[in-house]
């Protein structure tokens, strides 16, 4: 192999082990010399000190790991928390529902619909940015009007509103998973 495809190699295994390789063991693997690794790891770590990357390769007690580059932390934190967050309450979700399909709606439209006070549920789905403030309604008190936010797509795997099912279709689905149920059970 020449420098360039154990570079390519050694940047493979790096980003798939994901923490820090010892030189000795990379040797081993790859039936290298240290000279021969200090050399292709020198060749990745060029290649990866250019501005179009966002990983960098280090070198730490005696080991190699690819890790992100110092100014791609904040992107990468706001990655990691969006990905830590808890799944969505059966609330939150009803909630989202209602938002999704009748938008934009305001949070007394919510609370009307649910029967329950929604100001929590509505506040965190804000924060995670499912749901986003509209405008307000042309009404006395000037209620906000909230519609579904940039995240609800990404996080539903939807291009675009119109593919959310038809509520006809739920309703169907609904009263096939009631008619499942022995009537004693209802």
């Amino acid at each position: 192999m020449n420098v360039s495809e154990i570079s390519a190699t050694l940047e493979a295994v790096l980003f798939a082990c994901g923490s820090p390789v010892q030189k000795e063991r990379l040797t081993e693997l790859f039936d290298l010399t240290s000279e021969e690794l200090t050399v292709a790891a020198e060749h990745l770590r060029a290649r990866l000190d250019s501005p179009e990357s966002g990983i960098q390769l280090i070198f730490l007690d005696g080991a190699y790991q690819i890790c992100t580059k110092s100014c791609m932390a904040d992107p990468v934190r706001k990655a990691l928390e969006m990905k830590k967050t808890p799944p969505l309450s059966k609330a939150a979700l009803e909630v989202l529902a209602i938002i999704a399909y009748n938008q934009p709606v305001t949070r007394s439209f919510i609370e009307t619909v649910r029967g329950v006070d929604s100001t929590y549920i509505v506040g965190s789905l804000l924060d995670k940015g499912l749901v986003c403030e509209k405008g307000v309604l042309d009404a006395p008190g000037r209620p906000t009007l909230l519609g579904t936010g940039e995240n609800f797509l990404r996080c539903f795997g939807l291009e675009s509103l119109s593919e959310l099912p038809d509520t006809g279709v739920l309703m169907a689905e609904s009263e096939t998973v009631g008619s499942l149920i022995p009537e004693d059970e209802q």
